[in-house]
């Protein structure tokens, strides 16, 4: 175990890369390279779930990458047990495992690994994905050790959370912006129309939408195309 001056250094560390231009994998990577700092000769691994499934994502080397594409490759392994459970998989004796993982864990030992440990990344009832850490020695992890590393797995969650939320609020406000936008050029080319046909405005929108559903268009872009082309205009008046 580190000392408490480093581990110190390490949650600075980490929170110093939640900032405005929030890099993900880099993020993922800081993650993954302290808590395989935290625990001697461990590798670790991060993993993101989708629609579509889990996903390797960072990794604290070589041989944890590996082994994180090898358990989505075969579907076999501790963290896709980890992630569809919500628990935590830990101090699993790989060569003990077979049977319950029968593709992965001789691919671990295979690779120098003896005990596997899994955190999911998980707030309340929704569950991200997981930190899997790979221990060389045939050793448990200490309570000491599991807090710290839990401690990680909360933080990484929290700002990927936090992350995604932002995000949506972001799309949300440029959805909005875009109605807001669409809604005044839809209302001068209703204008247009009532001017051009000398209707009311009411019925203007009526003709707009059924020449946009006729010619399949998007009512924004005709409503565009009539603000900005006078041969559409011409084209409406035409059809009546």
């Amino acid at each position: 175990m580190i000392s408490s001056a480093r581990l110190s250094d390490l949650f600075v560390d980490l929170a110093d890369t939640l900032v405005d231009e929030f890099d993900l994998l880099d993020f993922l990577h800081t993650v993954s390279g302290h808590a395989a700092e935290v625990i001697d000769n461990s590798a670790v691994g991060v993993m993101l779930a989708d629609a579509d499934g889990l996903h390797a994502m960072a990794s604290s080397s070589e041989s944890a990458r590996i082994l994180e594409l090898f358990q989505v490759q075969h579907s076999d392994g501790p963290c896709l047990e980890c992630h569809r459970t919500g628990q935590e998989v830990g101090d699993i004796r790989l060569s003990g495992a077979i049977g319950r993982w029968p593709v992965f864990a001789p691919k671990a030992v295979e690779l120098g690994f003896n005990t596997a440990h899994c955190f999911p990344l998980r707030l309340r009832d929704e569950v991200i994905g997981a930190l899997n850490l790979f221990q060389r020695q045939d050793a448990f992890l200490a309570d000491e050790e599991r807090r710290v590393i839990r401690a990680l797995a909360d933080v990484a969650t929290i700002a990927l959370m936090q992350e995604r939320a932002l995000r949506r609020a972001e799309e949300l406000t440029e959805q909005l912006q875009f109605a807001l936008n669409s809604r005044i050029v839809i209302e001068q080319a209703k204008g247009a129309v009532a001017r051009s046909l000398d209707v009311p405005v009411d019925e203007a929108f009526h003709i707009l939408r059924a020449h946009a559903r006729r010619h399949r268009m998007r009512l924004t872009e005709l409503a565009r195309a009539v603000v900005d082309d006078r041969s559409t205009m011409a084209g409406i008046v035409a059809e009546r």
